[in-house]
């Protein structure tokens, strides 16, 4: 099988494209409805969007929602898995870190460093890479 775009008119099931607008750390990125948060990240560009607390940049490693590598708050719900979250029109989402893991400081854009919760004890035993 091989990925591919349905044209509209082709499209048997009726589906049409919805546009969506989310802020990211202040930047618009445009994606559409349906697309996880992650999916419009990586369409427009964005790898990583989170560093590791050895400062490595993370962004999706498994994509389905197991390693928590791409965490990201949103509407100031922190540590949310940004491939599992369907992006909503007007969504507002920080990035995260976890450099200088323990410091409860403020990064440049404003989103919250050292954040510890039930996500980050649970990682699949895999340890963080420089």
């Amino acid at each position: 099988m091989t990925a591919r775009l349905v044209p509209a008119a082709d499209d048997a099931a009726g589906r049409r494209e919805r546009p969506l607008r989310i802020t990211v750390d202040g930047e618009a990125l445009d994606g559409f409805a349906g697309q996880s948060i992650a999916g419009v990240l990586l369409a427009a560009g964005r790898l990583a969007w989170r560093t590791g607390p050895s400062g490595a940049p993370r962004g999706v490693f498994c994509g389905i929602g197991v390693c928590f590598d791409c965490l990201v708050r949103v509407n100031g719900e922190p540590d949310v898995r940004a491939c599992r979250r369907r992006a909503r029109d007007g969504d507002t989402v920080l990035t995260q870190s976890r450099a200088g893991e323990g410091e409860e400081d403020e990064g440049a854009t404003g989103s919250p460093r050292g954040l510890r919760g039930a996500a980050d004890e649970d990682n699949c035993g895999a340890e963080e890479e420089a």
